[in-house]
């Protein structure tokens, strides 16, 4: 999904968009912060788990007993889309981090 496409996507998907990347960051910090591990290294997990998320969901949509919902898995292609998505938010501004915002006055 572009940048243009999720300004249009409806309610319902932006909501759950924005539950899974608030409840998988969530996770991670809770384990980072558990665990002590070095970023990188949680970082590479956590790139492993996506990996491995990506496999078991192609699994479930292929063949005649798969998923119907039409979502072929594409690797070389869902790839190049998985690349731009982690380079985009790497890049991104830090404009929807709460804990970077300055304060806007006193509660």
């Amino acid at each position: 999904m572009t940048g243009h496409d999720r300004d249009r996507a409806c309610p319902e998907t932006s909501t759950a968009e924005t539950a899974l990347d608030e409840a998988l960051r969530r996770s991670f910090w809770q384990r980072l912060h558990h665990d002590a591990l070095p970023p990188m290294l949680a970082l590479q997990i956590a790139a492993g788990a996506i990996g491995t998320l990506y496999r078991q969901l192609a699994e479930a949509h292929r063949g005649p007993g798969g998923c119907a919902c039409g979502w072929e898995p594409d690797p070389d292609g869902d790839l190049i889309i998985l690349e731009a998505r982690l380079a985009s938010a790497i890049i991104q501004s830090a404009r929807h981090d709460l804990a970077r915002m300055p304060a806007a006055g006193r509660a």
